[in-house]
């Protein structure tokens, strides 16, 4: 018997494990050493014009006094979402998808906050005693909690190394150590303690950022940067 020749190719196996590729899984975006030296300038800068104003103004006032105090937080809170956007992309509280969902709420948090800030600042005074307005001003206290918390899993994940592992601990203190003293105490000390502890936490984080980036990155990028 002549033995029979086929053209058609053999259909490939589908009963093979492994057969089909996983997809890695995605890590952080990379983040250059540049773009986290100017972030920290950002976030250093807000700090300052947030102290200055704190020193300066009453935070607690209405009027003109009080508008320029709720600019100045709203300064601070745009140099807290460059601080965000560097802890998110060096994966500064680890790699899980925990902890990527713990940074965007506290991005949601604070962006609340942020609005709160504004509108405080534009709207005529009778608006700004809202019900809304007095809604969003819880997000000013939970974001600043929500920082602590992300600095204290920053600390545990060991990502970031040398004094940019420990400075967010006492920089984002500040809701923990300030707002108890404005509850007891009122807005005398209290103000002085909070214009303080800004400048020597978050002031101090964002010049280390500056100053030692590669302290924040990854250790391949901290290498090849």
């Amino acid at each position: 018997m002549e033995p029979h020749y086929t053209m058609t190719p053999a259909r490939a196996r589908t009963d093979v494990r492994g057969s089909t590729p996983v997809p890695a899984q995605a890590g952080p975006a990379p983040i250059t050493a540049g773009r986290v030296r100017r972030l920290g300038l950002g976030l250093a800068a807000g700090t300052l014009i947030w102290a200055a104003t704190i020193f300066l103004f009453d935070p607690s006032a209405g009027g003109t006094a009080g508008r320029i105090g709720d600019l100045g937080g709203l300064a601070f809170q745009i140099g807290l979402f460059g601080l965000l956007r560097v802890q998110s992309r060096t994966g500064a509280t680890g790699t899980s998808g925990a902890s990527s969902i713990m940074l965007r709420i506290e991005a949601v948090l604070l962006a609340l906050a942020s609005v709160w800030s504004l509108l405080h600042a534009i709207l005529p005074e009778a608006v700004g005693d809202s019900v809304l307005l007095g809604v969003l001003d819880l997000f000013w206290p939970l974001s600043m909690f929500g920082m602590f918390v992300i600095s204290v899993k920053l600390l545990v994940a060991r990502r970031w190394r040398g004094l940019l592992r420990w400075w967010p601990l006492v920089a984002e203190s500040w809701a923990v150590a300030t707002v108890p003293a404005y509850v007891l105490l009122g807005d005398g000390a209290p103000r002085w303690f909070g214009g303080g502890h800004l400048l020597v936490g978050y002031t101090m984080l964002g010049l280390l950022l500056a100053r030692r980036p590669e302290d924040a990155l990854p250790a391949r990028e901290a290498a090849d940067s």
